[in-house]
């Protein structure tokens, strides 16, 4: 059964950066895209393991590519971000422009 509950902050990261790649979305380009964007070094490990849990949930699908020489023969998994996703992450954007709401002059204070 694909559970839907709330995104955590990593895992809206990580939808995110999928998105920004376009089609052309990877582990190694997950983690650049991470580090670029958003200053955000996670560890190999810890990102394949919220992958694995967002595919769980319905949210990402993977697919493998052609096997590469330069890979030693193993392919790509290449990631997309699914309707289950995409609906996930606006109930998170909408939940947290809510939370924001109204705290403009609070934040700015010095």
């Amino acid at each position: 059964m694909k559970r839907t509950g709330y995104l955590g902050e990593l895992e809206q990261m990580v939808l995110l950066a999928v998105l920004q790649l376009d089609g052309e979305a990877f582990g190694t380009k997950v983690l650049e895209e991470l580090r670029e964007r958003v200053g955000r070094t996670v560890s190999r490990g810890a990102l394949y393991v919220t992958l694995d849990r967002l595919e769980e949930k319905g949210m990402l699908t993977s697919r493998l590519g052609d096997p590469t020489p330069r890979r030693g023969g193993k392919p790509k998994r290449y990631l997309t971000v699914t309707s289950t996703g995409l609906d996930a992450l606006r109930r998170s954007r909408t939940a947290w422009m809510r939370l924001w709401e109204g705290l403009d002059s609070v934040l700015e204070q010095q």
